[in-house]
Order: structure tokens, then sequence, then C-alpha cells
């Protein structure tokens, strides 16, 4: 045997009791599981290497189901910000916008685009870009990476690609198109596709068009991620959308970053898991994620109202260059409530700068676009207007705009997973990039007791692993493969705040992902044992 982990508490992501164990690990699986084994007098396994883990528990590495990490993965070999959390697999190609497919020109914007999730703007060198299609990006992961990592087709870049950035209905050869797209996604590997109806061009799409793309990815055996079309005004409409859109395409769903947000939506969490039973009953196909914040995080130009984005990021900048333009979108923004913003009047004082791609921006990072409006002496949308154009889209922002109480009645929910929406850019990211996984076990579980450990480790592992139709991944068996996080539930603790959000966390001193340790006695290893999650085919 390469391992074994002796003595130690196994926590096996099925929900059930834990229990003492020794276990072998061999040609990055599960080879053995010895339970009790100093206490039974039984043979015990033996191995090259043995790991004495008395007082630590043993679970199924974490499946992080939204990620930001699509360029991370590649930039940053350590990826320590997840790795030390104990997470071995992420989702990406998240909220409609990622980098396959692609040709050069639907690249070029959306590398504009989202350069305020994964930096990677045109002239941005740290990533050689070597793809267009979905498996080449799957290969270019397979070259070597720290945690494994599964991909969604992201819609607007699908609707970019084939439409534009044209807010209008898709010919039928467009439509062809997007179909095409999508099911050469499927076979190549995609786990499903995933969408951004607050971002455009994704939000341009009707119904209509969404269900014919859930369609293609239903008979791959995939499903569909949405950021739905609203989180603040209208939220609960916007979750029965995509369930009846999901309910007539046949295909599963899956909610990304299921909150109810801003003061509409303050303690109405119930309402939201009364209607996700309702369609249970039904038979529906659902799951969700969360994280365990209240802020959101994304980027300014986000708030922004649909028809003002219309063309793509030159022709949103040259909107806010026109004075005219310009108040008509201020108007939309704090009067109307933008649908970029949920349809909610945008409060100021809840929108912090996190992080801009022009570093001589910096000290806005850290204050509410209100805060820097009063030390410039000026109004809110001047100051955001400036910096929306001075940093070309690039700045992150976090809305706090979420409820505590809304919070942790989500994260009870039987088909509830985690999802850290982690954002790794910015001079001060959101914690959550470097702390939901620690965050659930320490705060939720040990200090809270919102969750059981047994019942939260589910959360976290087999529940994520059954989504994505992993047959050897997700529990602590004989045979599955050896993704494996080591941590203490006494101490286990998120060390990321909004003040100091890359700190690691505490706890975690050992991480396998497929048997090779790429977190030791609390260290990051030279190690990039990690590589592409391809779908698996329906049987």
């Amino acid at each position: 045997m390469d391992l074994v982990i002796r003595d130690v508490d196994v926590i096996d992501g099925s929900g059930g009791d834990s229990y003492r164990a020794d276990v072998a690990v061999d040609g990055g699986r599960i080879a053995a599981i010895v339970k009790e084994a100093a206490a039974a007098g039984c043979q015990r396994p033996t191995a090259r290497r043995v790991l004495d883990a008395e007082g630590l528990a043993l679970s199924p590495g974490f499946i992080d189901m939204h990620a930001h990490s699509d360029l991370a993965l590649l930039r940053d070999p350590e990826h320590t910000a997840k790795a030390a959390q104990g997470v071995t697999l992420e989702v990406l190609g998240q909220d409609g916008l990622s980098y396959a497919p692609v040709d050069d020109r639907t690249l070029a914007k959306v590398r504009t685009a989202i350069t305020g999730w994964n930096g990677g703007a045109p002239g941005d060198t740290s990533v050689d870009f070597d793809w267009r299609t979905v498996g080449e990006y799957l290969d270019r992961l397979d070259r070597g990476i720290a945690v494994n990592a599964a991909y969604l087709i992201p819609q607007g870049t699908v609707r970019m690609y084939a439409v534009g950035w044209d807010d209008r209905p898709a010919t039928d050869a467009e439509m062809d198109r997007m179909r095409q797209l999508v099911a050469e996604g499927m076979e190549q590997g995609a786990v499903g596709m995933s969408s951004g109806l607050t971002y455009t061009p994704g939000m341009y799409a009707p119904d209509s068009e969404l269900t014919e793309l859930c369609r293609v990815v239903a008979g791959y055996g995939g499903y569909y991620c949405p950021h739905h079309r609203s989180y603040g005004a209208g939220a609960l409409q916007a979750y029965e959308e995509m369930i009846a859109l999901t309910r007539d395409a046949g295909c599963a769903l899956h909610l990304a970053h299921a909150t109810m947000n801003f003061g509409v939506n303050k303690g109405r969490a119930p309402d939201l898991l009364s209607l996700l039973d309702e369609a249970l009953e039904r038979g529906s196909d659902i799951s969700l994620d969360t994280y365990p914040y209240t802020p959101g995080c994304t980027t300014l130009a986000a708030m922004l109202p649909s028809w003002a984005s219309e063309g793509g990021p030159e022709a949103v900048l040259a909107r806010l260059r026109d004075a005219e333009t310009s108040e008509r979108i201020r108007r939309h923004l704090e009067e109307i409530g933008s649908d970029g913003c949920h349809g909610v009047p945008i409060e100021w004082d809840t929108i912090e700068i996190s992080g801009v791609s022009d570093p001589g921006l910096a000290s806005c990072v850290g204050r509410t676009v209100a805060q820097s409006a009063r030390i410039r002496g000026e109004a809110p949308w001047t100051t955001a207007r400036r910096l929306l154009i001075d940093d070309r889209l690039g700045s992150t922002i976090l809305q706090h705009v979420g409820h505590e109480e809304n919070v942790r009645a989500i994260m009870r929910h039987r088909v509830h997973t985690g999802g850290s929406d982690g954002i790794l850019q910015g001079l001060k990211p959101h914690p959550r990039a470097y702390g939901t996984f620690p965050e659930y076990l320490g705060k939720y579980v040990r200090e809270e007791g919102v969750l059981s450990l047994e019942e939260c480790v589910a959360h976290l592992t087999s529940r994520p692993a059954a989504r994505l139709r992993l047959p050897d991944r997700g529990l602590v068996r004989e045979g599955y493969v050896a993704d494996l996080a080591l941590f203490d539930p006494t101490t286990v603790a998120a060390g990321s705040t909004y003040t100091h959000p890359r700190t690691l966390p505490v706890g975690i001193p050992h991480v396998l992902v497929n048997g090779t340790f790429v977190i030791e006695d609390g260290k990051r290893t030279p190690a990039t044992p990690g590589h592409a999650i391809r779908r698996t085919p329906p049987s």
C-alpha cells in the first residue's frame, strides 16, 4: 500500500454515524477500510507510509459546486485558496460566462467582460488561452492542476458566439448553432450548462431559447445551473421560472447560490423552501448550492441595466461617457431598479469595492461607493461612473444585501450543497473564496449547531457527487478515488475575514487529491495531481 491513515474517525459522506478505522490508499484509490482495527486486534493494513490520525476526522474531499477558478487553476499551480480548505473538485464555467466554446472574437469579448471575476483581460499573458473548444479546455486542465475540475457550458458565451451581444431573439440558424455548440460541449465532457440571467448577453435569451438548450443538455444526462433572473424583487417568481423551464425540458436543475437577498426578501427563505418541496414532490430533479455568508460578490458593471450593456464592453463604455445616456442609467439604478441589480433600486452604501484591475485605483478598495463619494464631495453615481470608465468595467464588489436567517434556513434543506462562488481577484476578495468549507464546519457545525457534522459533510461531498453523476467519488468507500480531507473537528475554522480575506483556514492538516497529498502537515506540497472530470454518460 502507498499509505495507511491509522486510527481516524471516518465521516464517510453518507450522513451516517462516524466510525474509527484504518484507511489504506493505493494507486490513487481507497484500497481497504478496517473498522475498529486497534480494538478488534485484527491484522492492520501496512504501507510504505503510515499516518497517525488520532483525533482527526477523515471525510471525502469537498466539492465546490460553484467556483470561479477557470483561469486561477491554470495561472496558479498551487491554488492554495481551495486546496487548503479541503476542496478536491471544483465546478467551473459558472454564471453563463467562461472561456469555451469560443472563436477569437468571442474570446476577446468574454475576457474583457469577466476580467473582474478572473483577470485575463486582453493583453494579460499569465494564461496562454491555447484552446477554443470545451474539449481543448479540459485537455488544458489535464496538463496538471492542484485539484480536480468539472465544467459547465456557459450559455451566455454560447449566445455571444452564435448571436452576438444583441438584445433580440435568435434566428432559426442561430438557434441551430447554439444547439450544436451545447451538444459538442456535452460530447466533449461538460457536465451541464450554466446561465447568468442578470448578466449580458445571456439574459437576453427568452425562456423558449433556454428550454431548447436544456433539452440538449438533458439528452446527455447533464444538468442546468442558472444564476436566475432575480435574487431581489420577484425572486420567487424567478425560481418558479427555472423550475417550470427545466420541467418542460426534462432537465435536472441545480440552483446556483440559491439565496433570497435585499430587504424585500428578509425572512422569506421558508417561501423558497416550500416552493422547492412542492416541485420535488411532483418529481422534479432539483439541487442547489449556497455559501455561508450574507454579502454577494460580482462586478460593478453587473449592476447596470441590460439595455446599457447591449453590444458588449466597448458599447457600455461609450454609453457611460455620454452624459445624457449616463443620466438615464443613473435613473434606472437609483430610482427604478435595474434588472442588473435584481429589480431593486441600488443602495450605494451596500456596494463595497473589493478589487480593481487598474492598480492606480486601489484607493477605492475597501470602501463603499457612498463612502468614496463623500470623501470626494460628489454624488455616488458620479463616483461609480468614473470608476466604471477608468477601470474599464474591471472592478469587483461586495454587495451587502443578504440575511443570516435565510442563509441558515436554506443550508438545512435536503437538496443543499456547498458552493463558494469564490472570486479570487481583487485586493480584498470576498472571504468565501478562502473560507467557505471550514466556515461550514467551524461556525455552522461546531459553534452554532445548525447542522450535525455528519450531515454537513454529506452536503459537501456525496450530494454534489450525485448531482455530477460521479460513480466513485463523494464517499469513503473501498474502490473509490482517494480524494480525502483530514481535519480536526474541534479546531477547524475559516481564517479569512472581510479585513484579511486571504488568510488560510486552520484545522485541516492533510488533503489528498487522487491519492496524492496536496496539503501535508498544513502546508501546500508541490504536487498537481488534479485533472478534468468529464461527464459520465447516462447508463
